[in-house]
């Protein structure tokens, strides 16, 4: 239970910037929704997004009906003679999301589903240019000493539209495997040194989507046995595919987790622009590393104009900071935080945003937090390391050990880690005359689930009659919220409930969903809160009680 005041007293941040409106990467869309919720419910803001696609969010941008734009790929880029020309006005590139393009595959062997394989550069060059067929390929067995394999032909699954992940795998296959890459440019018709490419050159056998649902969909049908597909890592949550290891340039196979997509992306440049030189993954000598990230960029004015104001800025520089300083939370939507040479670049980047002076969050400690979590990356087995039989092999000369644990039942518990009192503005009468208005945020709660099963919870809240001096009251059903996910934390699924907008007629007089979530892990919520008070309600200061309930 918390307090709701009601008097003269300032709320906890100074005006935040005017509203801002941005459109891009749907890849990048969950981690955007989380950090533009927090930012508004510790009101730096409101942030709104469409996630159309980097190409229409940078198209839009360029024509100036947005703000900010989300985006895998950079202006430039050639494409069929075709080059995607920059906006006229300045801009600039900041970091924000990162993860790893994995491959995702349906094999099984004996009806056994193998969920260990490993591959090398050369071994993916020859699946996706058609060089290797079978899955019990030697290039294939070479990477996989101790698995069985099945005698069961290839299906690549790849782009049909214009995509970043394209770009990247196929930016990386230039690189590492450049002969066989250019032979098979020039077979499907692209000429040689076809390089990187935004839109994947397919011969007959390959099965062709749009889409990385797409893609990956396909892979994770039960029917669909070889299949093999390029997606981000995130897609294996949603889709429960398995993703292969990569063997890196110190010879482990590593998989696509956060902790190794970001050693990967540790030694990483930016250019001028702020833009992330990916390549330095592919080369980096750390054992820990995933040698092929991607990394998603907020596109930001750094002049203001006619539509782009310094207010606008302040918003934009105050969700770029938030975001930049709440990397973990990405981790729980299967993404990678970014290491802390891109959360300082992303930080030197921002400051030119105009307005950006104006931003009141707090980026002292943001580059020494993103360090100090790169330190718990754990190094690879040795049965990860090349040559090596696959860690949980079980051919002959294989090592396996019985393992027992004994998994508790858990428990769901609510908590609020400030101060439960919450104190909204001295109300001021509203642009119809009808009602006194004032609004706030919510301290926010925490909802902690450590029972195993994947348990759905949800959290509710419920406020008595506000009451005031001399027995005056204010309805319960005055007061409304608007919910929001200010952390995922590493809850598998967190969904917040449905706006109560004033006018709604019980408003949270009645139990209302804060949120619902699926599985064990700890997130954070909270809400807006609007209050709509009648003209004719006595002055002094009210308080009422909401009740939260997590089941």
């Amino acid at each position: 239970m918390f307090l709701v005041a009601l008097n003269g007293a300032s709320p906890a941040h100074a005006a935040a910037g005017t509203p801002i409106a941005g459109a891009g990467s749907t890849w990048a869309q969950d981690p955007i929704e989380l950090w533009r919720a927090g930012a508004q419910v510790f009101g730096y803001g409101v942030v709104n997004y469409n996630g159309t696609g980097s190409i229409d969010g940078r198209n839009q941008f360029r024509g100036g009906t947005m703000d900010f734009a989300v985006s895998e790929l950079p202006y430039g880029l050639a494409e069929g003679g075709v080059t995607d020309p920059p906006p006229t006005r300045p801009f600039a590139y900041v970091p924000v999301v990162a993860g790893g393009i994995a491959f995702h595959y349906n094999l099984r062997a004996n009806g056994k589903r193998i969920t260990n394989l490993r591959l090398s550069s050369a071994t993916v060059a020859g699946i996706f240019t058609r060089t290797i067929t079978r899955w019990d390929d030697s290039a294939i067995r070479a990477d996989n000493p101790g698995t069985q394999l099945p005698n069961l032909a290839i299906t690549p699954v790849v782009r049909s539209d214009v995509s970043a992940t394209t770009d990247g795998l196929t930016r990386w296959l230039s690189t590492e495997q450049p002969t066989v890459w250019s032979a098979y440019c020039s077979a499907a018709g692209r000429g040689t040194g076809c390089g990187a490419t935004t839109l994947f050159p397919t011969v007959p056998g390959d099965v062709v989507l749009a889409g990385s649902n797409g893609v990956t969909g396909y892979v994770a049908q039960a029917g669909n046995n070889g299949a093999i597909a390029y997606a981000e890592s995130s897609y294996a949550l949603t889709r429960n595919t398995s993703t292969a290891k990569l063997l890196n340039r110190a010879g482990y196979y590593t998989a696509p987790t956060a902790g190794a997509v970001a050693i990967g992306l540790s030694t990483a440049p930016s250019d001028p622009s702020g833009i992330a030189g990916l390549g330095a993954a592919y080369t980096n000598p750390d054992p820990r590393t995933y040698p092929l990230p991607i990394v998603s960029h907020l596109i930001v004015p750094t002049t203001t104009d006619s539509r782009f104001t310094t207010a606008k800025g302040q918003t934009l520089s105050s969700f770029a900071s938030y975001a930049l300083c709440h990397q973990d939370s990405a981790s729980g939507l299967g993404n990678a935080p970014l290491p802390p040479n891109l959360v300082q670049s992303g930080l030197d980047t921002k400051s030119r945003i105009p307005g950006s002076s104006l931003s009141e969050v707090d980026t002292s400690a943001c580059v020494a937090s993103s360090a100090a979590a790169l330190q718990h990356v754990p190094q690879p087995q040795a049965c990860d390391q090349v040559g090596s039989q696959s860690c949980d092999s079980d051919a002959p000369g294989g090592r396996t050990e019985s393992i027992t644990t004994t998994l508790e039942s858990g428990a769901l518990a609510i908590s609020i880690a400030d101060s439960p009192q919450v104190v909204l503005p001295s109300p001021v009468l509203d642009s119809s005359g009808t009602y006194l208005h004032t609004s706030g945020q919510m301290t926010p709660i925490t909802v902690t689930d450590t029972r195993p099963g994947n348990i759905a919870w949800s959290a509710s809240g419920q406020i008595g009659d506000f009451t005031g001096p001399a027995g005056s009251t204010i309805d319960a059903s005055s007061l409304t919220w608007t919910p929001a996910v200010v952390d995922h934390g590493n809850v598998q699924t967190v969904t917040v409930g449905s706006p109560v907008v004033p006018g709604d007629g019980s408003g949270l007089k009645d139990p209302r969903t804060l949120a619902t979530g699926i599985g064990p892990g700890s997130a954070v919520v909270g809400a807006g809160l609007d209050l709509d008070a009648p003209t004719s309600t006595t002055p002094g200061t009210y308080t009422a009680v909401l009740t939260l309930t997590v089941i």
